[in-house]
């Protein structure tokens, strides 16, 4: 038995470590497991400078701590000082802790490009100055913030007052929060909504708070996000653009910054920067406000969105949403056009070739006859439904090496396709290549592939231009027609323009979708990467979709290797494999060597709609006499990410139900055995989640029946959690008992750290300062009545969480003297003990005269009070470390307001509003009462009983009401150990 009772503790901290050590691999997946930085550095190239608008005296009264700033450069800079502004305003709002400088990498940007136009057309920058602020974690400046914004706005156009072309309104550019922000300022009363018509949002997390830290902050989010979708039809005169980073950004993940579903969906759009034409890579949280690739794509979108007439940017809202699909969703490697022409004329002074077999592929290098293949679709209509065609990037082809395609394919995005403009903006481009690269720039986005309707002759001067239903990829333009859907076309012709000095490699491939279509059931999530799901495609086709079966759900995830090879060893164009997620703009692209092994991960950032029934697919863009193997396997690792991903701000709620739990063992243990036991060892036995999780899902699953939502409301419930995460589809089954045994495993760690930490600090007190004999302290004293006031006083006239954090030091000085005492006398104890033991042995010999005075006996044994004394102040000390362990949380969750007051404390003494003022008070109370309390009062209370019964009742509404709410947490915690306080008086 005493062996068993020696094992437990050491299996408890194995499987305990083997929790914490899951949690810790699912961070490093989030954190550290994600692909390379492919994002170019925008540079400028004169010096940046920012010149400070003046604001309203009231405003600026009102707003001391913001201000509003115009961006520019060099000649620019200096002539825009009168501020007599004739572009295009565009505002910028920096996100948490952001700096209005960040603004630079548009404006120089935009700058470069309105020197290509000769200024015809050039934007205005302006910035916030929200001084930094965390408002990420402290909601209550949010409303000030979005206040502010809207005079900015009123400054601003005022700034072009009696302009020739005035704008009446402004576009929004918001990072972050900065995003919210924007959004927000239509829910303001007197704000009107045609004072803005374009926002793009860079990874602003628009669906929820990344940690719902304060009431203000969950407030905010509801009153903008209610707004959008009870006002969603006066909102149709705004195009909103949110562009998310993708699985880089580990600080907000991309289904937090897809705006809500409900709202308006012809004038709303969401994107990962993954899929962004010509950028096609993820961005972290700070990156994608300089991400060179993004920033290219904005400022097309800017000028494409210019009216010729009103040299604004255009109030009709299609052609917006045409102009934003046109560079953040599908690019047709073509400029835009608004109205392209539905016929073109083509040249006859190239030679004609008619092509009748059903796959073609040619390559030309430095060849100056132009040329145009003819298709004729009589003979394909009956045997194939789908025509393929990809036209490669010219002399690109021949840079990419096998060790530099990423390289390579940065300057093939951005040098072949670039406007005029961003011949500047790229830095490593040589000098020499530049006029080269300019003669083929119009090659590069020019019509293609067309469509003839002529009958009768093998030549064709008029026809439909179907390169507008291309599409571009890395190294590529592709286009896929069904045949069905045009009917009236008789030929599909293949323009090939003279290549003097450039390598044309192009091909096409008529096909049944059949058999270019292959299914691919994804493993199970319990197969933990043992066993895989494998298909061989045997053909020699250029495009395979491999449809993955059964994967929808945010918890799946999976690593997809393509084995590739060929049947000769020639120099071939790298393969292109897209994951395509139909139900949302969250492709990535993977270009590949051949042959080669690839490897891809596979997970979302939003799961399946239930209202879809599609497939993800695998595109493979593939070498024509190659054959590829996909086999796919379930990532364990990469799993755990998913969850740490989703679900690492619901953390704090399952550790501390876990302390909760341990800290009402304690007091059952306390009344039913008089003795407190270790946290460790209460945890183990405590903490179980069949105590807590089934009840939860019992009422998550009746709040799906209407007759218990109208009961559950009538009383005046908040919803619970985990049923609004279902149904943003960020919930699955199982997922809260991981994050339980998440929590169990970090709350066991962290009593470990406790006790650790506790013994080093009382090591260091032992050898510097002599300890304390033990004593019983009086709870209340008129000095401590004195320090509770005083700290009320803080806590009311400056920040609570300041007057916590004071609270909270006192309270680790006490226990940590408690600690000292303690060892201090075990040791003395253990010394007497010896001390006696040789007595009794030595008068065993000499036992002639064996008598002891009263001064030769050991402490301990004259006195066994001071025994019981020492056994008082164990428990005492055993109950200390479980408080304390929970306060420490409570600090921790209302830190962030306590750093917002003292980065703004030259503004304001008071933290106004203050999301802990209230609980502070309260908590100041009870803790200058409980760190002078023993158990000794706490076991002989008639109010035990109770207390001993609340933690697990607290523990089961903190996971229901915490997850999306933390700062209930403090709260719960409050209510039990005001229980213990009164224990120690009734």
């Amino acid at each position: 038995m005493g062996r068993a009772g020696r094992r437990l503790p050491a299996l408890a901290a194995l499987f305990y470590g083997a929790l914490a050590a899951l949690v810790l691999l699912g961070v490093r997946d989030v954190m550290f497991l994600y692909e390379e930085n492919r994002c170019s550095m925008t540079y400028m190239y004169e010096y940046p400078e920012y010149l400070k608008i003046k604001l309203p005296k009231k405003t600026a009264r009102r707003y001391p701590a913001y201000e509003l700033y115009l961006y520019g450069e060099g000649n620019y800079a200096e002539e825009n000082k009168n501020l007599l502004l004739t572009g295009i305003p565009v505002l910028f709002l920096p996100g948490n802790a952001g700096s209005y400088k960040q603004v630079r990498s548009l404006g120089s940007i935009a700058l470069r490009k309105a020197e290509d136009v000769d200024f015809k057309y050039h934007f205005n920058f302006f910035s916030v100055n929200f001084n930094e602020e965390l408002v990420a974690l402290y909601g209550g400046s949010l409303q000030r913030q979005t206040k502010f914004v809207h005079e900015c706005i009123k400054v601003i156009l005022k700034l072009y007052k009696d302009r020739e072309y005035a704008p009446s309104s402004v576009a929004i550019v918001g990072h972050s929060m900065g995003g919210l922000v924007a959004r927000a300022l239509l829910t303001l009363k007197n704000f009107k909504p045609e004072l803005i018509n374009l926002l793009i949002t860079q990874a602003t997390p628009h669906v929820a708070p990344v940690m719902p830290l304060d009431k203000y902050l969950t407030d905010f989010y509801t009153a903008v996000n209610n707004h959008w979708i009870l006002k969603a039809q006066d909102l149709r005169n705004l195009t909103t653009l949110s562009v998310a980073g993708g699985f880089r950004d580990y600080q907000v993940r991309s289904g937090l910054a897809f705006l809500p579903r409900l709202s308006q969906h012809d004038s709303a759009l969401s994107v990962v920067s993954s899929a962004v034409p010509r950028a096609w890579a993820s961005t972290d949280h700070l990156s994608i406000v300089w991400c060179k690739e993004l920033i290219l794509a904005t400022i097309r979108a800017f000028f494409d969105l210019i009216d010729e007439n009103t040299r604004q940017i255009t109030e009709d809202p299609k052609k917006r949403m045409s102009v934003l699909n046109h560079h953040f969703v599908r690019h047709p490697a073509k400029m835009f056009e608004e109205n392209p022409e539905a016929f073109t004329h083509l040249s006859g002074a190239f030679n004609w070739i008619t092509v009748k077999g059903s796959k073609w592929t040619y390559s030309v290098y430095n060849d100056s006859d132009g040329k145009y293949f003819s298709f004729p679709l009589a003979n394909h209509r009956i045997s194939y439904s789908h025509v393929y065609c990809e036209n490669s990037m010219l002399l690109f082809i021949g840079l990419l090496s096998h060790n530099k395609i990423q390289v390579n394919l940065k300057g093939c995005r951005e040098l072949s396709l670039s406007r005029e403009s961003e011949w500047k903006t790229d830095e490593e481009t040589a000098p020499s290549q530049l006029s080269a690269m300019k003669r083929k720039h119009h090659k590069d986005t020019s019509s293609w592939i067309y469509g003839c309707m002529n009958t009768n002759s093998s030549m064709c001067l008029e026809a439909a231009d179907l390169s507008w239903r291309a599409e571009l990829l890395p190294t590529t333009k592709v286009v896929m027609l069904k045949l069905l859907d045009y009917p009236s076309l008789s030929h599909i012709v293949i323009q090939v323009p003279p290549a003097a000095g450039n390598k044309y490699t192009l091909g096409c491939e008529f096909f049944k979708e059949d058999s270019r279509t292959v299914q691919l059931p994804v493993t199970h999530l319990f197969s933990f990467g043992f066993s895989s799901s494998k298909i061989l495609l045997n053909s020699s086709g250029l495009l395979y979709n491999v449809q993955l079966q059964h994967f929808n759900q945010i918890y799946q995830a999976f690593k997809i290797y393509i084995d590739s090879h060929c049947q000769s060893l020639k120099e071939r164009k790298p393969s292109v494999y897209r994951l395509h997620i139909p139900w949302s703009y969250e492709d990535s692209i993977t270009v590949a060597k051949v042959p080669s092994l690839a490897e891809i991960s596979a997970k979302l950032h939003i799961a399946q709609p239930h209202s879809d029934s599609s497939f993800p697919e695998l595109n493979i863009y593939s070498s024509p006499d190659c054959q590829y193997e996909v086999i796919l396997k379930t990532s364990l690792l990469q799993v755990l990410g998913q969850i740490v991903r989703f679900h690492a701000g619901s953390f704090p709620v399952y550790i501390v139900s876990n302390i909760l739990l341990t800290y009402g063992g304690q007091l059952s243990t306390l009344r039913s055995t008089g003795q407190c036991s270790d946290f460790s060892l209460e945890l183990v036995k405590a903490a179980k989640p069949y105590k807590v999780e089934p009840l939860i899902s019992i009422v998550v699953f009746l709040q799906g029946f209407n007759w218990f939502r109208e009961i559950w409301e009538s009383l005046s419930l908040p919803e619970v959690d985990a049923a609004v995460l279902s149904s943003q589809d960020a919930w699955f089954p199982l997922v809260s008992l991981i994050l339980f045994l998440f929590g169990t495993g970090i709350a066991y760690w962290s009593g470990v750290f406790f006790s650790t930490s506790l013994r080093l600090f009382s090591s260091l007190w032992l050898t510097l300062i002599r300890p304390t004999e033990l004593q019983k302290d009086k709870l209340i004293t008129p000095s401590r009545l004195c320090g509770m006031v005083s700290l009320a006083l803080v806590s009311w006239t400056t920040c609570g969480a300041f007057a916590v954090l004071i609270i909270y030091l006192q309270y680790l000085f006490k226990v940590i003297k408690l600690h000292v005492t303690v060892r201090a006398e075990q040791n003395m104890h253990k010394r007497d003990s010896g001390h006696s033991k040789k007595t009794s042995q030595n008068s065993s010999i000499h036992t002639v005269k064996a008598q002891c005075s009263v001064d030769s006996i050991p402490e301990a044994t004259q006195s066994p009070s001071n025994s019981k004394t020492l056994a008082e102040a164990v428990n005492s000390l055993k109950m200390h470390i479980t408080v304390f362990n929970l306060f420490t949380w409570i600090v921790l969750l209302n830190l962030p307001s306590l750093i917002y007051w003292l980065k703004n404390l030259r503004y304001s003494v008071r933290l106004d509003p203050d999301p802990c003022r209230s609980t502070a008070i309260i908590l100041v109370c009870i803790l200058e009462i409980l760190m002078n309390s023993s158990t000794c009062e706490v076991k002989s209370s008639k109010l035990l009983k109770i207390a001993v019964k609340v933690p697990l009742p607290l523990s089961v509404v903190m996971l229901a009401f915490g997850r999306m709410h933390l700062y209930r947490v403090p709260h719960f915690v409050t209510f039990s150990v005001l229980l213990h306080v009164l224990c120690c008086f009734v």
